[in-house]
């Protein structure tokens, strides 16, 4: 009698369970019913998360990848750049907006029609994540976020009066008289100064084209937009910066 009544006790909890799992996969089931199926038209979304560099998740790499995948997928109707970065590479970032604007070229000379690229800033979207954003038809900011920054930095130390303090002498050979130039331990000339504020000078006008191509006559801002400074989502969309407040899901 014990033996059946443990039985017949564990046929029904195995009967519960299997009612549960079945209760869980219906309503899993339910719930992606809403969501699009690879054959269907939909948007592309590629994040560009982080510090913008080619050792990173937001390096030109993959998200050209990422972004070429998407113009060629059969059934991609837009794409969505979701971008939080506080900036990094140039370079890369150029990179990014410049495929951007081939791929669209390629795109409408081969399909006779407009691709349309969407940025999103979630958080931050400066310095570099600026520059792949204006590559963009549209770039729509969350009232909080930070966009802007537009302007070109390289950072260093001087550590040259330490040493002497501490009787530690520098020896540095080089071939070439400004090799050492940035050197943390030698004093920094004015020529090799003049010199590194003419390169950021270079690059910031790079920037600054960009820009202003991209954002063309958006722009309601002087030159102090270009100054280095960043702005508030709202903000931006005052000055031009950004065309409306809104996020990946409805952009």
């Amino acid at each position: 009698d014990q033996r059946s009544r443990r039985r017949w006790s564990n046929l029904f909890k195995l009967l519960i369970l299997l009612y549960l799992i079945a209760l869980l996969v219906l309503a899993n089931t339910s719930s992606l019913g809403s969501l699009k199926k690879p054959g269907e038209q939909h948007t592309a979304l590629i994040d560009v998360k982080g510090l913008i560099s080619s050792e990173t998740d937001a390096s030109a790499d993959r998200v050209i990848t990422a972004l070429r995948a998407a113009f060629e997928a059969k059934h991609v109707k837009g794409v969505v750049l979701r971008i939080n970065s506080p900036g990094g590479s140039p370079v890369q970032a150029a990179y990014i907006n410049d495929e951007i604007k081939r791929l669209k070229a390629k795109y409408k000379k081969e399909k006779g029609r407009e691709m349309p690229v969407y940025a999103v800033a979630v958080d931050l979207c400066a310095s570099g994540g600026y520059y792949i954003a204006v590559g963009a038809d549209a770039i729509y900011v969350d009232k909080g976020s930070l966009v802007g920054s537009i302007g070109v930095r390289i950072d260093s130390f001087g550590f040259q009066k330490a040493m002497e303090e501490l009787g530690v002498e520098r020896r540095l050979l080089t071939a070439g008289a400004n090799k050492g130039i940035l050197d943390p331990f030698l004093p920094l000339d004015e020529s090799q100064r003049a010199f590194v504020l003419g390169v950021l000078d270079i690059l910031h006008r790079q920037f600054i084209a960009e820009v202003k191509e991209g954002r063309g006559d958006k722009l309601k801002g002087g030159d102090e937009l270009f100054s280095g400074l960043f702005w508030s989502g709202q903000q931006a969309v005052e000055l031009g910066l950004a065309d409306g407040l809104g996020s990946s899901s409805s952009v």
